[in-house]
């Protein structure tokens, strides 16, 4: 979505910080707030990855930019179980259920939780009889379009040069997904040298690699 969701490459926002701790968690309910992400899926059950997104993008900037990035994942989380009817507003504020249990809880070890994690991985590429419009080597230049929806194409590269990179076959679509349609186009990396993209890169010889979608780029 275009707006302040999308925050890559912009200023204003101070430094990263780059000396995060080694423990995968500033707190124990950051902890908590992951594992409950996990077990529910990530959301409803209905949804696509796109989907949730889309709903993350939906929340109110001021809310977006100040609120704990696993406390973001759980607001999204809620909304889409509220949307899917799995439960209530009510349910949620008052941690208690009004409904009966839809399966029995069990009970599983740690080294079984992450072995389930590590299973439940998703392949989306996809069978495409058509031919990529592009092969590695090519000059392309991103899309301006702005986008009313979820979109992987980050705003600092629109209307900049690239090179592909690679081709990787085909691959579902997350600005169609995300609507609910089974799309699937050529999925590309694309490399963009600093230099191209922000102006105080003049002499930098870093270059950015994202992986874009054929419907985001034209030739060069």
């Amino acid at each position: 979505m275009d707006g302040v969701h999308d925050l890559g490459g912009k200023q204003g926002h101070g430094p990263i910080d780059v000396h995060e701790p080694v423990e995968p968690f500033h707190s124990e309910w950051e902890a908590r707030a992951w594992a409950l992400s996990k077990s529910i899926g990530g959301g409803a059950p209905d949804i696509t990855i796109d989907w949730w997104r889309h709903v993350r993008e939906t929340t109110i900037p001021v809310d977006y930019l100040t609120r704990p990035y696993l406390d973001s994942w759980l607001e999204t989380d809620m909304v889409t179980l509220v949307d899917s009817n799995l439960c209530t507003v009510e349910e949620l504020a008052t941690g208690k259920s009004a409904t009966p249990a839809a399966t029995k809880a069990i009970s599983i070890s740690v080294a079984d939780a992450i072995a389930m994690n590590r299973a439940s991985a998703t392949d989306f590429s996809r069978p495409f009889e058509s031919k990529p419009k592009f092969v590695a080597g090519n000059q392309v230049i991103a899309h301006q379009n702005t986008s009313p929806g979820h979109t992987r194409l980050p705003g600092y590269v629109r209307g900049r040069t690239g090179k592909i990179y690679e081709h990787h076959g085909a691959h579902l679509f997350p600005d169609s997904v995300a609507k609910g349609i089974d799309k699937a186009e050529h999925l590309y990396t694309v490399a963009f040298a600093a230099r191209d993209l922000w102006s105080e890169s003049q002499n930098s010889t870093d270059v950015i690699f994202l992986d874009l979608w054929e419907s985001y780029l034209d030739s060069r």
